[in-house]
């Protein structure tokens, strides 16, 4: 446990995750931060009125301002507009680059050894965002991504395949988008390659629907986005980091020569610790997977070079 950690946002991916947070008690202390009066507020309350149920002692705090927050050890960021049907990550870039760049400024003031998760989209850019206006290390500032796609990939074939979700490995790289990487020639279940186990069909097939993950429960909800796994997605890197795992997890890092890339965030595995990002694994791809990946980077690159900062 440490000290405090900051949840920026306190709409349906930010109250979730600070609950996430709050009942794996990742912290002695869970701000929720919003600049809607109110909301953080009550949703803090609630959430701490929920701890004798739960059982656990996290004391959760809504606030609109940064104060309560200073000194925080990780601060996760969900501010930003939710994406609607129709719209694309990209579609999203100037009014969440505007939001990110307002947050990051205060995390800088307030809490400057803190480690930051993003979480809101566009994703890979608005790391980019946060990175630069903290000006903190690149071991300080990561994306939340790789975590929820991979999630939604083995959730797909777990389903597929009649079989539990623990017994898919499975990663998801590349830009949180249309063009992510999932790595077949890494998926297994239970260490029996995927191939083995499903025609080529079916699995490009289960391939797009991970890509296109996001927009499909866009399309059911309507008037908002995905929030749940989301929200798990950020707890977990959380739990790894302050925990001190050394967990091996598809996060959006920046690139400084790993996969012959650099001045990108792009998704790649990652061991997450204390410190933050320990190291980027680098892995063997396939022909095709390395072409992907590069298609991927590029679609990252394009929205950074028109973001203002």
């Amino acid at each position: 446990m440490v000290n405090k950690i900051t949840v920026v946002g306190a709409g349906n991916v930010g109250a979730t995750t600070a609950q996430r947070v709050a009942e794996k008690e990742l912290a002695g202390t869970v701000v929720l931060v919003d600049i809607v009066e109110g909301i953080p507020q009550g949703k803090g309350l609630d959430q701490w009125q929920s701890a004798p149920i739960e059982g656990f002692d996290s004391r959760v705090i809504g606030t609109n301002g940064y104060r309560e927050s200073a000194g925080s050890d990780l601060v996760i960021v969900t501010a930003g507009i939710a994406r609607k049907p129709g719209m694309s990550r990209d579609d999203l870039l100037n009014t969440n680059a505007g939001i990110v760049k307002q947050v990051a400024e205060e995390i800088k003031k307030t809490s400057p050894n803190a480690i930051v998760i993003v979480v809101s989209n566009p994703l890979d850019v608005m790391c980019y965002v946060a990175k630069e206006v903290t000006g903190f290390p690149r071991e300080r500032v990561l994306g939340m991504a790789g975590v929820l796609d991979t999630a939604r990939y083995r959730a797909f074939l777990a389903e597929a395949l009649d079989v539990s979700v623990r017994d898919i490995q499975a990663m998801v790289l590349g830009g949180h988008g249309d063009t992510m990487v999932p790595l077949v020639s890494y998926t297994a279940v239970s260490g029996i390659p995927i191939t083995q186990l499903m025609d080529r069909t079916t699995l490009d097939a289960i391939v797009e629907r991970t890509r296109g993950g996001g927009a499909e429960i866009v399309k059911y909800l309507k008037t908002g986005s995905a929030y749940y796994a989301p929200a798990s997605g950020a707890a977990q890197m959380a739990e790894a980091i302050v925990r001190n795992q050394r967990r091996i997890l598809p996060c959006a890092a920046w690139l400084e020569g790993e996969y012959g890339m650099s001045g990108l965030f792009l998704g790649v595995p990652c061991k997450l610790g204390r410190r933050g990002l320990e190291r980027v694994i680098e892995v063997e791809l396939t022909a095709d997977e390395r072409a992907a990946l590069d298609k991927s980077a590029e679609a990252v690159r394009e929205p950074m070079r028109a973001v203002k900062i």
